[in-house]
């Protein structure tokens, strides 16, 4: 399935940030593109759109990253959704609990382009 097919979704509090995401996600042929400021609104918009892949920043006042995975993960209708966490924070126990919370894979802050690319390519293949 090409990318330009499939509904994404960007949750970060900071509008800059999902403004950077977005660009990048345009660039790869991906069409759209809805976006979220936090883990609750996210939710809300999961309960009522197909979305193919989740792009979430990890610290979000209302709900972390981490909470809205465990969410995502724990519903039978999305629960095998992509999910990439975006963090600042590189710390191994944080990997270590995003990984048990069955995240699909995570990028730390700053990235590039290609850094995003690459590890989208590992869990939605083209």
């Amino acid at each position: 399935m090409a990318y330009k097919d499939l509904t994404v979704l960007i949750v970060d509090d900071f509008l800059t940030m999902r403004r950077i995401v977005r660009k990048i996600l345009r660039d790869l042929d991906f069409q759209n593109i809805l976006e979220a400021e936090d883990g609750t609104a996210a939710l809300d918009i999961l309960k009522t759109t197909k979305v193919d892949l989740i792009v979430s920043d990890w610290n979000m006042p209302k709900m972390t990253g981490l909470e809205l995975l465990k969410e995502v993960r724990g519903n039978d209708s999305f629960k095998d959704t992509p999910f990439l966490m975006v963090t600042a924070e590189a710390q191994k126990e944080n990997i270590v609990e995003a990984v048990k919370a069955r995240v699909s894979n995570y990028i730390v802050k700053p990235f590039t382009a290609a850094i995003l690319e690459e590890k989208l390519a590992k869990i939605v293949p083209r």
